[in-house]
């Protein structure tokens, strides 16, 4: 399109994960199964969460809020990675990413403080027990979970916006298997270290603060923990704290890895691979991670009812 003497970019062309056509089939298989996996184990902890008397428990609305966050996540890029890797233009609109890169990073956004509510959930159910009921009701977990997920939309809004004033006239390839906001930036026509600013608070406030609030959460945890007299005590508290610092650990090692970088230290085969990971396979690792060594969830798995509890949500 033109406008005026300037012709602006109506489509951009991504690159994908290789270039190598041999390999283009085997990728569309692999990725089509993980999809399908993360797809049905993910629903599954949402379904078994939902309808199993076992799992009415703050913790576990949580981790259905997070599993249909993972849902999305992954239908976000993969589809779109599919289509790709079957097609020999590996074309998307203006529009369309656009649109792709602001709901991937809502969704980040939003399992941000998500997780920050889950370890908040934690520290309630290891330092106070006497009165976690009281204070984890489901009125408050849903007005946590609520938060989170316009929390993570305001911070992609804000991003987007900024991102819709940019011109895009020059060079339309998209060095990236999807539009993600760093990788979109550096093919603007303008200036963008404005943007960049913006993307760079957004991060620290939308990321890194959640990430040091749980990170001294769990402090006060371990050392609540520590103060348990019996070791199957102790063991079993560290048991139900175990599998969200892993989620934890895998998703903001790579946020961090991706964000919080100067922008001239990117390299495109590195941003790709982090972005892989949190994007496609954390999805994949996080039912895993939290049905692994859960009972609770092995026997809810095993239980064919279907009655209603107090604290359906």
């Amino acid at each position: 399109m033109v406008t005026g003497n300037v012709s602006t970019v109506v489509e951009f062309i991504l690159l994908g994960l290789t270039s190598r056509q041999d390999l283009q089939i085997l990728l569309f298989i692999v990725f089509l199964i993980c999809y399908i996996v993360s797809l049905i184990a993910n629903m599954l902890i949402v379904v078994i969460s939902y309808i199993s008397p076992r799992l009415q428990t703050p913790m576990y609305y949580f981790l259905r809020n997070l599993s249909f966050l993972d849902i999305c996540y992954t239908s976000c890029v993969v589809p779109q990675m599919l289509v790709n890797f079957l097609s020999v233009k590996k074309i998307i609109s203006y529009g369309g990413c656009v649109t792709q890169m602001s709901i991937h990073m809502s969704l980040g956004g939003t399992e941000c403080f998500l997780l920050l509510s889950m370890a908040y959930d934690r520290y309630m159910a290891i330092c106070n027990p006497l009165h976690y009921t009281n204070i984890m009701h489901p009125a408050l977990c849903i007005k946590m979970a609520t938060g989170s997920w316009v929390g993570g939309l305001i911070n992609s809004l804000i991003n987007t916006v900024y991102t819709l004033q940019l011109l895009f006239c020059g060079p339309n390839v998209v060095n990236h298997f999807f539009c993600e906001a760093p990788t979109l930036l550096e093919l603007a026509c303008a200036d963008t270290s404005h943007n960049k600013t913006v993307l760079f608070f957004g991060a620290i406030v939308g990321a890194v603060v959640p990430f040091f609030i749980i990170f001294f959460t769990y402090v006060n945890i371990i050392s609540s923990i520590m103060k348990i007299r019996t070791t199957t005590g102790r063991r079993k508290a560290f048991s139900t704290c175990a599998s969200h610092v892993t989620v934890v650990t895998l998703f903001y090692g790579t946020v961090f890895f991706m964000y919080l970088r100067p922008g001239s230290v990117h390299v495109s085969n590195q941003d790709k691979m982090a972005t892989l990971f949190y994007s496609v396979i954390t999805p994949i690792l996080n039912p895993l991670i939290y049905t692994l060594r859960n009972k609770d969830v092995k026997i809810a798995l095993k239980e064919t009812t279907g009655k209603r509890t107090e604290f359906r949500i």
